[in-house]
């Protein structure tokens, strides 16, 4: 029989739900060494935070995180909120000896983020995790395979784009267009997430960041005016305005340790674009390319053929026998979801506690800081208009 892992969650906005649904299904689809527990969920809203709790199925709440860290039952502590508190909540949950999943980017800033990596590396009996849940969308995780197997040979080109549309002049102030709490705008939202999956595909490191330009095109926005519908910004705008001063758009050259070069690109303002998160690969022997619009399916070109009836490999994602966790869920050919990425890595964590491998690597505070490194080598890269060597930032 498994055993139990007794889970508190902080935070109940977006992230909240996808990681509450995650804890919920992950046992009803996985043969796991571990199956969750949803014991404790912590929000600052305490009427919010009731009905949370029991639409979400959570068995106690609190409105403070610091009950969190002082109760010995809880094993796990999913961390779910803004990005300037992720560094002191982490760092309590690793002193009270938990283990800790936290949402990406690890921190707000390269100083928490540092101060967070230091922190795992002294907890000697935590284990720590990153939210990056595109790394278990089964498309990509067959692509890290594949990359694995040498199916692409030298990597030779990276590119990278997440493209939004949700950020235009008419959403308000919400904190994720400030720096105080967000630490940056598009660049740790998006770039974030196509970093790390462009150092999980190749398994390489980016040691240079060549030039980079970062914008922010809307400089005021409406102060937040009441509650919203299911958009990512949750709430109306008001009357009064506030300055934005977060980044809009950010756009960097790379390379990696192996040789290949590397583009990525993140707006939050590209009408049209509703979570256009895209990279492709380009070997010496073939190449790879994903859309997260399509997310069950991998794009595969095999060698440099130049044949007529040569082309582009598309491959749906949804075969038990031949695809990462697709015998997990539903007979073959019936897609998955946004959601399902999230429940994949719950099982991943579950398996990683439990002693057993997951599917895929999953990211600990320590990987999640090499992203981190990069983010702000493209930043120190915009601000000083020259290349910077990831060997500055530190």
């Amino acid at each position: 029989m498994p055993q139990t892992c007794h889970v508190a969650l902080i935070g109940q906005k977006f992230m909240g739900r996808a990681h509450s649904n995650a804890w919920a299904q992950v046992g009803h689809f996985f043969d796991l060494p571990l199956l969750p527990e949803r014991s404790l969920i912590c929000a600052r809203d305490a009427a919010e935070l009731r009905d949370f709790a029991a639409r979400w199925g959570w068995q106690r709440t609190t409105t403070d995180w610091r009950e969190v860290a002082a109760d010995d039952t809880i094993d796990l502590v999913d961390i779910g909120t803004p990005n300037d508190m992720h560094r002191e909540q982490a760092v309590a949950m690793l002193e009270a000896g938990k283990h800790v999943a936290c949402e990406k980017p690890l921190a707000g800033t390269l100083d928490d983020a540092r101060v967070m990596a230091q922190a795992a590396k002294r907890s000697k009996r935590s284990k720590t995790f990153v939210w990056f849940n595109y790394r278990r969308c089964p498309a990509l995780a067959l692509a890290h395979r594949l990359v694995q197997q040498g199916k692409l040979g030298t990597i030779y080109h990276v590119r990278a784009t997440y493209l939004q549309s949700w950020g235009g002049p008419n959403v308000p102030l919400i904190w994720r267009f400030q720096r105080k709490v967000a630490g940056s705008g598009a660049h740790g939202d998006l770039n974030a997430h196509i970093v790390d999956l462009a150092r999980f595909l190749t398994g390489d490191e980016i040691v240079e960041v060549h030039g980079a330009v970062a914008r922010t095109f809307i400089r005021e926005r409406a102060l937040p005016g009441g509650g919203g519908g299911g958009k990512i910004a949750g709430q109306k705008a008001g009357v009064r305005k506030g300055k934005s001063d977060v980044d809009d758009a950010v756009l960097f050259l790379a390379s990696f340790r192996g040789g290949a070069v590397a583009s990525f690109e993140a707006t939050r303002v590209a009408a049209g674009h509703q979570n256009r998160n895209t990279i492709e690969l380009n070997g010496s022997q073939g190449s790879l390319r994903f859309d997260f619009e399509d997310m069950n399916v991998l794009h595969y070109h095999e060698g440099f053929d130049t044949s007529a009836t040569s082309g582009w490999t598309r491959i749906m994602c949804t075969a038990a026998e031949h695809h990462p966790y697709a015998a997990n869920w539903w007979p073959d050919a019936h897609v998955l979801g946004y959601e399902h990425g999230f429940i994949n890595m719950a099982a991943d964590v579950l398996r990683v506690l439990g002693g057993k491998r997951p599917e895929v690597p999953l990211p600990d505070f320590a990987d999640a800081y090499e992203t981190q490194r990069v983010l702000e080598a493209a930043l120190l890269a915009a601000k000083e208009r020259r290349a910077v060597k990831l060997s500055e930032v530190k």
